[in-house]
């Protein structure tokens, strides 16, 4: 792999709050840019906002080209005119999370006590902070309640904490493909990316602006193992097999102990070397960790359904047949909570062999029961 430049400025659209924002780990941020995106119009009542959370490596630009990648929005299929989220209807936000690198304050963010990028020093921050930081632009946008949380992953773990944390602020809540907590599996795999990242010479010890460079071949590994998670054995057979990628009839011919002999090898290595050019590796490290910190219960004595307790939320909890990253049973574990808090709660377990990323794909089952859950819970809100 060539040695890629970091990836250029963007001004993305953002809110600078200046005053002190206080961390979960005790640190405080002098201040905060937060970076967000809007679709639809706010009704004359501020009763239609949705708040949609991505996931690890998403960003705001769930509806629109990104700046960086040129790429189409990464839930086109999903938000729009008419479409599950009906941006006729709903007047939708997403945000880039705290501690990532879109926009958003994090790593790659200049520290005003040093005049230099936080890198490392970036303090640790979790799930409820990145929360935090989206109710403050909520808050901003004139938004005293939100009509719905919708997240998958990640964004799911950010739903789930939104209801838990401002019940009285969210009528409805969609987690999607998450769970309560970050299960020992799913936090090893993240250590195998964040160890492929500190082997990489070029991270310099996080400080890696200084030389010009950015640790492309580590971040572009820790990339490439995520992403098989996101897959199902179904879909990686159905789209790669065995296939060579120089076709059978060069198979002989191919055999190298180094060579791109496999079309599944050659994809992976696509998806880690565009990933380098979009995102930086001290916010990888600082997500994942987010990630890894995160349980639900671990205040209520390991009782999740105390976190909901009370809660007069709607809630419609998602889950994929063939994700094996956030399987069925963890939403199953969501759901029951729910049920033992007295929520008022749907399950659906959509049936489809696309793994984990089926949320962001062109899933119709899962298309029409997110379209009708809020359609249902719009009309019991009275929103027309």
């Amino acid at each position: 792999m060539d040695h890629p430049e970091p990836f250029p400025a963007v001004n993305h659209q953002h809110e600078h709050f200046a005053e002190p924002f206080a961390l979960d780990c005790g640190q405080t941020l002098p201040a905060m840019d937060v970076a967000y995106c809007t679709y639809g119009t706010l009704n004359a009542s501020r009763s239609n906002a949705v708040l949609v959370c991505h996931a690890l490596t998403g960003d705001q630009y769930l509806a629109e080209r990104h700046p960086l990648t040129g790429r189409g929005g990464w839930w086109e299929v999903v938000v729009g005119p008419g479409r599950p989220i009906d941006t006729d209807r709903f007047f939708v936000i997403c945000a880039n999370v705290l501690g990532s690198c879109i926009g958003s304050t994090g790593p790659r963010s200049i520290n005003p006590a040093t005049g230099e990028p936080w890198g490392t020093d970036f303090p640790p921050i979790t799930i409820r902070d990145m929360v935090r930081a989206q109710r403050r632009l909520v808050e901003h946008l004139g938004v005293a309640k939100l009509f719905a949380v919708i997240g998958g992953s990640m964004g799911g773990m950010q739903a789930l904490e939104w209801a838990a944390t401002y019940p009285e602020l969210v009528f409805a809540c969609v987690p999607i493909a998450t769970a309560p907590f970050h299960s020992a599996q799913n936090i090893a795999f993240h250590e195998v990316g964040r160890q492929a990242i500190f082997a990489d010479p070029d991270y310099a010890a996080g400080r890696y602006w200084e030389t010009g460079r950015i640790p492309a071949r580590g971040l572009a590994v820790a990339r490439m193992a995520a992403h098989i998670t996101y897959l199902s054995e179904q879909a990686l057979t159905r789209k790669f097999g065995r296939r060579l990628q120089s076709g059978p009839d060069r198979a002989k011919e191919s055999l190298s102990l180094f060579g791109d002999m496999f079309e599944v090898e050659s994809y992976l290595r696509h998806q880690g070397s565009t990933f380098v050019n979009r995102f930086d590796a001290n916010a990888y490290l600082t997500i994942t960790r987010a990630m890894d910190y995160f349980d639900l219960a671990a205040e209520h004595d390991g009782n999740l359904s105390a976190a909901f307790r009370g809660t007069r939320t709607r809630f419609c909890v998602v889950s994929f047949t063939s994700d094996w990253l956030f399987p069925t049973p963890q939403s199953r574990t969501i759901a029951r909570a729910l049920n033992r808090a007295a929520a008022n709660v749907s399950f659906v377990e959509i049936a489809t062999d696309k793994g984990h990323d089926a949320f962001l794909l062109d899933e119709p089952d899962f298309h029409r029961t997110l379209g009708g859950f809020l359609r249902g819970c719009a009309e019991h809100a009275g929103l027309t």
